[in-house]
């Protein structure tokens, strides 16, 4: 059990190794049940900042106890990260901080929060990044259809499936590897795709005919590539060419591949992959009339304002109050003469 290192417990006072109280922070955190992509996130902001505390303390890192944690080697510890890490990295790495020193608070492993007291960065806000160009997701699923990925097996059931699970379905890398057979649920016509999504939200999203075809002619295509396969309700859904589940690298390469063979690269944001498609759905939606509320819905965003910034990207609401301005009528009148 841990201590506070300033507490005392039976009258002997116990110091508690930085190492160990990180440990029952991610213990504490498992009933929320983070992705294994964000516990990794976690303990790499944990250890950047700890390595730095330590060469600031002249310790090894093992050797850190919660007393070192002042708010002056916090300040000079972030002070270093900052000049090697984007805003966005830094902000990240103080909210982390944040929370594991408000866990130790909490557990009576530290009398106060020294966060408080170190500068946080204010990240700029993140910008949609869809594909560019009109017609370039028709242009993306187009090709794949028609088989215009060179591969040694080409799989374009494949290929347009995943692509149209970024393009009209909106899921995230995670959430396109985690799909299960079973994941598809509801009548022929009436199907939706039940989603389990960051921070373990769940979510439902319809199934048009369109993408009910394309899921069935995947599924067929499964059955005619893996005959002596058995496939059950809680197998993966997307198969890598050996009937394994798609890993992570898998499906990164072959939505690159597929931006290639289609010929639009120039079209894809930089930095951006899997997520274009998704942002392109959002995209798509907000410039349709989709209101905030059901951008995310449909995307399990867990902040309103996140699904409010597609809307405000598209700018056709501000253009049509704007069209609206009594004077246009004025300078209309003005150009027609």
């Amino acid at each position: 059990m841990l201590n506070a290192g300033l507490s005392v417990v039976a009258g002997i006072k116990i110091t508690v190794l930085l190492l160990d109280a990180q440990e029952a922070f991610f213990v504490a955190r498992k009933p929320r049940k983070d992705s294994p992509h964000t516990t990794a996130a976690y303990r790499r902001d944990l250890h950047g900042v700890n390595a730095l505390l330590a060469r600031t303390a002249d310790k090894a890192v093992g050797s850190l106890v919660l007393e070192d944690l002042t708010v002056l080697a916090l300040r000079g510890a972030f002070g270093e990260f900052a000049d090697g890490h984007a805003k966005t990295s830094v902000a990240r790495a103080w909210s982390t901080w944040n929370q594991f020193l408000t866990f130790c608070v909490t557990d009576g492993l530290l009398e106060g929060n020294p966060m408080g007291a170190v500068t946080r960065p204010k990240a700029p806000p993140s910008a949609p990044k869809p594909l560019r160009g009109e017609d370039t997701p028709e242009r993306l699923l187009a090709a794949a259809a028609a088989g215009a990925r060179r591969a040694r097996d080409p799989w374009p059931e494949r290929d347009v499936l995943v692509l149209a699970l970024g393009l009209v379905a909106g899921l995230r890398s995670a959430e396109v590897r985690a799909l299960q057979r079973s994941s598809v649920v509801g009548r022929p016509g009436e199907q939706r795709l039940h989603v389990q999504g960051k921070g373990s939200r769940e979510r439902s999203i319809p199934i048009e005919p369109p993408l009910e075809r394309v899921i069935d002619a995947y599924l067929a295509s499964c059955a005619t590539r893996f005959p002596h396969q058995r496939f059950g309700p809680n197998s993966a859904l997307l198969l890598d060419y050996r009937g394994e589940p798609i890993g992570r690298g898998g499906l990164d390469y072959l939505v690159k591949a597929s931006y290639r063979w289609a010929g639009i690269r120039d079209q894809v944001p930089t930095g951006a992959n899997l997520h274009a498609l998704r942002h392109t759905f959002a995209t798509r939606l907000a410039e349709d009339g989709a209101n905030a509320t059901e951008i995310m819905a449909l995307l399990g965003h867990a902040n309103l304002n996140t699904s409010q910034n597609y809307i405000e990207a598209t700018g056709k609401e501000r253009r049509a109050a704007a069209a609206g301005n009594r004077t246009y009528q004025a300078l209309s009148g003005l150009a027609d003469s």
